[in-house]
Parts: structure tokens; sequence; C-alpha cells
């Protein structure tokens, strides 16, 4: 499946003029699964981050490997890549159409698989890139968030799955829960070694950006990771699957 470039064009210029990746608890929440990542990637690690946007998570990993490339596809998010990381390596290109020379032992999609049109093939080819022991580590917003639960009780939408305001601004094509995240990994062919959660949210971002301290909203990050099927965000660690 190839992908002309100019067919997603206008959607990628339109969530890179108004991006709010690093605004507010965005960003937050984009460092906060970027240490999560981190924790399972070596050091000096020859690593592959998929839409990287500004580059949030893009310093992190830097600070565990030098050996980091970036797959970006919208030319502002690019041209901004550029001037924070001139040394990096930037590869400009939809998912779908970028064939690596090399392998990876960590792949990262920090909020990629709600945006594909496929997530299941961009699975099945990021497989193809991993070194013998590689890990794919990906995280995506939970539909079965307490705060998506709130808003359905209080009729501000119509199901935990419908795409809200957020969701629509940011590009979004879909919203995964635990299980439809699970099965799209595992029917690409890959093992599930971690799958886990973070940021317990129980209202809306302009609501806790008013009135939250630090000091909460770091306490309700952490209590995403007791609570990973009713948090905000989700995320799998796999594997290529291995045979008998």
């Amino acid at each position: 499946m190839k992908l002309k470039l100019k067919s997603e064009d206008k959607r990628l210029q339109r969530v890179a003029k108004d991006s709010w990746y690093k605004k507010g608890i965005a960003l937050e929440t984009i460092l906060y699964s970027g240490n999560i990542f981190c924790r399972h990637i070596r050091k000096g690690s020859a690593v592959l981050e998929l839409s990287p946007a500004e580059g949030a998570m893009t310093g992190l990993l830097l600070k565990r490997t030098k050996d980091l490339t970036v797959v970006e596809g919208a030319p502002e998010f690019c041209k901004i890549l550029r001037k924070n990381y001139p040394n990096l390596k930037i590869e400009r290109s939809l998912f779908e159409n970028f064939e690596p020379s090399r392998r990876y032992d960590a792949i990262v999609m920090g909020h990629v698989l709600e945006h594909v049109v496929d997530p299941g093939l961009i699975l099945e080819r990021a497989a193809k890139w991993l070194t013998k022991n590689g890990k794919i580590m990906a995280a995506v917003p939970n539909a079965w968030s307490v705060h998506r639960a709130a808003a359905v009780i209080m009729k501000l939408i119509p199901s935990v799955y419908h795409l809200n305001e957020s969701d629509l601004h940011h590009g979004h094509r879909r919203v995964f829960d635990p299980k439809s995240l699970r099965a799209t990994f595992e029917s690409a062919g890959l093992s599930v070694d971690v799958m886990g959660g973070y940021w317990l949210k129980p209202v809306s971002n302009a609501q806790i950006e008013s009135s939250w301290t630090p000091l909460m909203l770091k306490a309700f990050m952490r209590l995403g990771e007791k609570h990973p099927d009713i948090a905000a965000e989700i995320y799998i660690i796999s594997s290529r699957r291995r045979g008998p």
C-alpha cells in the first residue's frame, strides 16, 4: 500500500499549522510516555521515532542514544526539527512509503496509530525494520478513560469511541481501547511484552490547566500506571513473534 504524499499533505499541514502537541497537558503526556519508553530502550541503541512533530519526545530519546532517526510527513514539522536538532537524521515520508536502509533496536510510535489509515499495516511494516531483539513501542489515547466515560454520562458525547473536538483537531481517525490495541498488535504478528497506561484524567484539559498544581498532575500521571484500563493513555511494548 503506497500513498501519494499529496493526498495527505493538506491533512498534515492543517495539524502542523495549529499544533497543540507542545501546549499544556498535551506536552506533559508526551514527556511522560517518552520516559516510559526510555525504560525499555538500552543506551546507545539504534532508534527510529515515527511522527515526532515538533520533537517534544525527541529530546528525551537523544538522551538515551545519539543513533536516532525520525520520520515525519509534515513539512512544517520537519523545518522545526531541523532548527531544533541540526544533527538529527530526519526523513520526510509517510510511514506507508518509508523504506529504511537499516534495522532498528527500538521503533517509537508516540500517538501514531490513531492517525494513520491502516494501523495494522504500519505495524506489519515496522516489524520488518526491527533487529532480532528489537521492540516496537506505541502509545495512544484510551477510549475507556475516566473522562470519556464521564462525558458520556453527562451526554456531552454519544460514546467513548466518539471523536471529540480535540481528536478531530489532532487529526485522529479512531480511538483505541485496551482490547482493540492489543488485537491490532497481535494481528500484525507481534507479541505484546508489556501493556500499561498512564494519566488518570478525571476532567477536561481546560479544567485541569486552570486549577491543578504540578504536584497534582504528576500524581495523576502515576495513578494511570496503577489503573491502566481507565487511564487516558495506554501503551504497548512489543516484539516480533517467535516461531514454535
